[in-house]
């Protein structure tokens, strides 16, 4: 797990997404914007079986928007978060946010990916139908 605060972000001009500096990935490829409840923890008992186990093959993003929690890392890491916060997932690490009762999360959270999502694929013909060069 990486922590960043968002105003510390490196951020190119050289149009790649907001997080290209510190997530790999050339297009951001999926995600959501999640208003938690006081007090809820993040994929507990997700998967088969209810096996309390969440892990991804590649680095996911959360960009706390609002609130504050804390994240959980492997059951045995706990790190503080606030609004303003980036955490960077990485490959394989289990990983639940949990959110604050008196002071609950808003959340972006997102996957970058060689390619865009499939609702922003660029389409390679004019309106006539014709190609474009």
């Amino acid at each position: 797990m990486k922590q960043f605060r968002l105003n510390e972000l490196p951020i190119s001009c050289d149009g790649k997404h907001i997080l290209a500096g510190i997530m790999p990935g050339e297009y951001l490829a999926y995600g959501g914007l999640v208003f938690e409840k006081a007090g809820f923890r993040a994929h507990t008992n997700d998967g088969p079986g209810g096996t309390d186990y969440h892990v991804h093959e590649d680095c996911e993003a959360f960009v706390i928007l609002q609130g504050k929690g804390f994240v959980e890392i492997n059951k045995t890491q706990f790190h503080p978060t606030i609004a303003g916060d980036v955490i960077i997932i990485e490959p394989g690490e289990d990983h639940h946010l949990t959110s604050s009762e008196e002071d609950p999360l808003v959340v972006i959270w997102c996957h970058a990916g060689p390619e865009r999502n499939e609702k922003q694929v660029i389409s390679t013909k004019s309106i006539e139908g014709d190609e474009k060069s």
